[in-house]
């Protein structure tokens, strides 16, 4: 069974070929990917979905397949989407694409079905089919890169909610004041992300600045607007005290966060993207002293938190996921 996988990205797309190897259940093994062709998003949303649509055409014709050949087309992209009704409905990243109703373009295109989601979303149904949730009936995968959100997968089935809202947990507020996200001063991804570190930093360096010590990854207030959360995270893996207090202060409010998703969904498994994914040692320890500290002992016992499986792989494969899991009656 063949799949495509359309995956819009702010700053890059991508149009994947792939191929489910048990055509009776597309969901029980990883689809194969055959072929991948990438190009750089740009401000037009008619040229960007144009070159979708020509390389859907080129992917598969380079591969001697025929339309009848392909089960679905998965769309993943950022929210919010309206995933009933298959339309992108203005996302922050993507400025100018109002309103686009993709699944329709692709369907009447192609005449191939054609199903939309969006990116946390189809993180979770990557996730759970092909990695860290794999064989759970409840989990939440959470991003925690440039943002902070969720998608929600109850009973053996994804949730997205009345509209398409569900998961949006990066604009749960966490504390009065704090660093912004999400338009939100204290939110989850105020503290909780890529853009929270930095703020988080910038406050920390300057303090230490101003007060005439030395930062190691930040010599001097000049330098302030090129923080990271990358540079930061370097700083405090190689065991600077600056990096580490900053990734403490995120880790804490990680830990808040995630006691209230545990408490209120009781998942197994809670599986963390990302930055995340990246610097679990220097993250989960405090997270997991404020679970230890305010969630429910029976929800703590049963639910794990761990690194997302799928790594630099799961933008591939979130496509992909949607097609099948489509296919499957999802």
């Amino acid at each position: 069974m063949y799949l495509v996988g359309i995956d819009i990205g702010g700053t890059k797309c991508a149009v994947i070929l792939g191929q489910a190897l048990d055509d009776t259940n597309p969901l029980s093994e990883e689809p194969h990917i055959i072929d991948k062709i990438k190009f750089p998003t740009t401000s037009d949303s008619d040229e960007v979905i144009e070159k979708l649509c020509l390389y859907t055409d080129e992917i598969i014709k380079r591969h001697s397949l025929a339309y009848e050949d392909i089960a679905c087309i998965g769309i993943n992209c950022g929210g919010p989407v309206s995933s009933k009704n298959g339309i992108i409905l203005s996302p922050p990243n993507l400025i100018g694409w109002d309103e686009i109703h993709i699944v329709e373009i692709f369907e009447k295109r192609f005449g191939i079905r054609s199903k939309l989601q969006n990116d946390a979303n189809a993180g979770a149904l990557a996730e759970w089919l092909y990695g860290a949730g794999k064989g759970s009936s409840n989990m939440m995968f959470i991003t925690f890169g440039t943002g902070f959100g969720a998608g929600l997968i109850l009973d053996g089935r994804l949730y997205s909610g009345t509209s398409d809202m569900a998961g949006e947990v990066g604009h749960v507020r966490l504390a009065d004041n704090g660093p912004v996200g999400f338009g939100k001063a204290g939110s989850c991804e105020g503290f909780c992300s890529g853009g929270g570190i930095i703020q988080i930093a910038r406050t920390k360096v300057l303090e230490k600045l101003q007060m005439g010590e030395e930062v190691s990854f930040c010599k001097s207030l000049d330098e302030l607007d090129n923080l990271t959360a990358k540079s930061v995270g370097d700083a405090a893996e190689a065991g600077d005290e600056l990096g580490l207090e900053i990734y403490e202060i995120s880790g804490r409010y990680l830990g808040k966060a995630l006691s209230i998703f545990i408490d209120i969904l009781n998942p197994e498994i809670i599986a963390i993207g990302s930055i995340f994914a990246r610097s679990t040692d220097i993250l989960w320890p405090h997270a997991k002293k404020i679970i230890d500290k305010e969630t429910l002992v029976h929800s703590r016992k049963v639910c794990k938190v761990v690194p997302a499986a799928l790594g630099e792989k799961i933008g591939d494969l979130e496509a992909l996921s949607i097609a099948a899991y489509e296919i499957a009656g999802g």
